[in-house]
């Protein structure tokens, strides 16, 4: 690892960690040359302790010995990190708070909480402090910051990627993510990570129609706006015999029982102290029983099969990531109940599919939400060709 001293650049948005800021040159060359990137706190560099985003786990952690596998492979395309990024604590929320380095700043709306876990590294993104920063992404954590952040934000398929040297949270929907403001950076990342084969196109594009029926009326005329310039075939609907709720229900449970498998001993030894809504989250999941999670992966399975019979390679579904078009940051608890309630239903799609999904960025004036694509299982590449070739659509289309 080669340092060049810790700089200090503006930050103004703060999304960089306290005392985060340091340069670790590329290893090699490649589709990644001359951007700079960012890694979220929950990410190892090699010298550095991962926290976490949290305080206690920070001075519980020693020096990393190595980097995440992700980040020695973009480093080796060419990337150049200059540091890390705040995450809401031990990535367990969709809003970007943190009660101990403060909530980044979202450069859209600074009225707006910027979306969580990922949220430094969408902020660093989105106020052009970096070309591409990396984030992970469990229940929504790049994709509903990107969403806020009017950025460019991709999950992967689960398991493409590598997870040495990421902390983990809730290890059976876990992957690593990012962020960019344009799609050619967005998939020069994905040609930096995935290996080289045939791709096969994406040449369908059908909206989940029943999917905006469980968003505010502005985020479904937000999707319709896009979805009419895009679409190629006539809509879907993923949610008629089983229900958002029944995917919320699902996903919760899984995630909540290995969240306590992960996570829970080095908890109790560590005995961090978190911020009490967190803590109230981790106290539910590490209650969680493990016939009642048997029972939820079993119906996991039966929901992989209905998304993946709707969506096969060829096809990219338009399916909202979040029911709000932002949560300002004196939101009041109701609210913020009822964004998730809503909002972790639709990003378990891709999360229970273990899918791909890409949520696409807007023009900075443009207020609304940027449309989300869902591809089938391990369409990663194709449906970053195709993320380009919407943004490069003849005719000025603004959805993305």
């Amino acid at each position: 690892m080669t340092k060049a001293g810790h700089p200090h650049f503006s930050d103004p948005c703060h999304g960089f960690l306290p005392g985060g800021q340091f340069v670790v040159q590329p290893t090699g060359t490649g589709t990644l040359d001359g951007l700079r990137f960012a890694v979220k706190d929950l990410i190892n560099i090699a010298g550095y302790r991962t926290g976490g985003g949290n305080p206690d786990w920070l001075a519980a952690s020693r020096p990393a010995e190595r980097h995440a596998i992700i980040v020695s492979q973009l480093l080796n395309a060419g990337g150049q990190l200059i540091g890390k990024t705040v995450t809401d604590e031990l990535a367990f929320s969709l809003e970007g708070v943190n009660a101990h380095y403060g909530t980044p700043v979202n450069p859209r709306n600074s009225a707006w909480l910027p979306g969580g876990s990922s949220s430094g590294s969408a902020v660093v993104t989105a106020a052009g402090l970096v070309d591409f920063a990396v984030g992970t992404d469990t229940g929504g954590s790049v994709r509903v910051p990107a969403a806020f952040c009017g950025i460019f934000g991709f999950r992967p398929s689960h398991g493409a990627l590598r997870m040495q040297g990421v902390l983990p949270f809730a290890p059976g929907y876990d992957t690593p993510g990012w962020f960019s403001r344009d799609a050619q950076t967005l998939r020069a990342v994905g040609h930096a990570l995935f290996p080289a084969g045939k791709v096969r196109p994406i040449t369908r594009i059908r909206l989940v129609e029943d999917g905006l029926d469980h968003v505010a009326l502005d985020v479904a005329r937000d999707i319709r706006h896009g979805a009419a310039a895009i679409t190629t075939h006539a809509p879907v609907r993923l949610f008629e015999n089983m229900s958002l709720d029944l995917f919320q229900q699902v996903y919760a449970v899984v995630q909540g029982f290995e969240i306590g498998q992960a996570l829970g001993e080095r908890i109790a030894t560590i005995r961090p102290k978190f911020d009490a809504s967190i803590e109230q989250r981790f106290a539910g999941a590490l209650t969680l029983r493990e016939d009642d999670y048997r029972a939820a992966c079993e119906t996991r399975r039966t929901i992989a099969a209905h998304i993946a019979a709707l969506c096969p390679p060829d096809t990219a579904l338009i399916l909202p990531v979040v029911s709000q078009r932002h949560l300002n940051t004196n939101a009041d608890p109701d609210l913020i109940a009822a964004f998730y309630a809503k909002t972790l239903g639709l990003t378990a799609v891709a999360g229970h599919a273990g899918a791909p999904q890409v949520q696409m960025g807007l023009p900075a004036n443009v207020q609304r939400v940027g449309l989300s694509l869902l591809g089938a299982r391990n369409a990663d590449l194709p449906l970053l060709d195709l993320a380009v070739r919407l943004s490069m659509q003849a005719g000025g289309f603004d959805g993305c």
